[in-house]
């Protein structure tokens, strides 16, 4: 009987659907890549719950995703989703030599990995992503989960969780950038504040919207840029016209990955109003492309260059003038984490 491959299952709520679909988790593909490269001999598969909203098997950058589809259906399709997740990691422990489970958030695909985990005798750690560490997860009464099972993205997710939960993550591992992807620095910095996420509440861009106001009372031709979509944006879109910052500032909504990298790189700042952030992919990828940033939350207890992290409205306000006004502020990139780091660090957990 010849030897099973050796295998980690990662089990996610969404993945790409083709290597198109660059917008789709940035973060959690770009470790996936790195994966890869790092361990070329290892075979990585990807199980999906909930996205894409179609249910097959399907090649992603020479990784295997299998798709359920569940398409964030509630109640009993949800329950079908779960047990059709068991019946494919049943096949693949068949198949393979599984050195263990990953799962991204800690929600279902924790649930149905730690269930599975247990009975088989395998390892199982969660990556604790942001908002999972937020009051009233019901999969932590669910599960009832020990720190070492638990991986924090930042310092910040640890606090969370032992403040909400009473347990403390062992591993905090950050999600890093490729830094491959964003070429030789730009020469013009034409775009005065940029943003980029989801328009929804948590992310507050009606403060963005609000500074932009403030700004141009000093700066009447400032140039400002939100990359995204959601919910909000009719609202933001009504809010910025009402400020009569029509010429001033541009919703792009949802763009490719690299389109994001290519304006961080033209941005003097990049500014993060988000009331709660699990890291930020983003400020990193903010401050390797050169822009200073401004942002409510501080992921990591480390202070890095470049970044300010403000308390207020009128504190951020004050920031974002005084970096305007600055003669001397500088756009030399500054690296958090590389994301073959992050991949080195996650895979020491699987092997020895």
């Amino acid at each position: 009987m010849k030897n099973k491959r050796k295998t980690l299952v990662i089990l996610s709520p969404g993945f790409p659907k083709n290597e198109a679909d660059t917008a789709c988790l940035p973060p959690q593909q770009t470790f996936v890549k790195a994966l890869k490269e790092i361990c070329p001999g290892l075979n990585i598969i990807v199980l999906t719950f909930q996205y894409p909203f179609f249910a097959k098997a399907y090649k992603w950058h020479g990784v295997k995703v299998i798709s359920i589809g569940g398409k964030d259906k509630g109640q009993i399709f949800r329950l079908i989703t779960w047990q059709k997740a068991w019946l494919i990691l049943k096949k693949l422990h068949k198949e393979y030599d599984l050195i263990g489970l990953l799962s991204f958030w800690f929600g279902e695909c924790a649930f149905v990995a730690n269930r599975f985990a247990k009975k088989n005798g395998l390892t199982h750690y969660s990556w604790l992503l942001g908002q999972d560490a937020k009051k009233n997860n019901k999969y932590f009464k669910w599960i009832k989960p020990k720190g070492e099972e638990l991986i924090a993205l930042s310092d910040f997710v640890v606090r969370e969780v032992r403040k909400n939960y009473r347990i403390t993550p062992m591993q905090v591992i950050p999600v890093g950038i490729d830094t491959s992807l964003f070429g030789n620095a730009s020469k013009r910095r034409d775009i005065d504040i940029l943003g980029a996420g989801s328009l929804i509440p948590l992310k507050q861009y009606d403060l963005f919207v609000e500074a932009i106001a403030f700004l141009k009372e000093q700066f009447p031709n400032i140039k400002a840029v939100i990359c995204g979509k959601g919910p909000e944006m009719d609202w933001l879109k009504s809010l910025a016209a009402s400020k009569d910052l029509d010429d001033n500032l541009t919703f792009t909504g949802e763009l490719p990955h690299a389109k994001v990298l290519s304006l961080m790189k033209r941005s003097k700042i990049f500014l993060h109003p988000s009331d709660y952030e699990g890291f930020g992919a983003v400020l990193s990828e903010a401050l390797y492309a050169g822009t200073q940033v401004v942002s409510f939350c501080k992921p990591m207890d480390k202070d890095y260059r470049h970044h300010y992290v403000v308390k207020t409205i009128d504190e951020m306000n004050a920031r974002l003038l005084s970096i305007l006004k600055s003669k001397r502020t500088d756009h030399e990139p500054v690296l958090m984490y590389s994301i073959q780091q992050t991949a080195k660090d996650m895979i020491s957990l699987f092997v020895d």
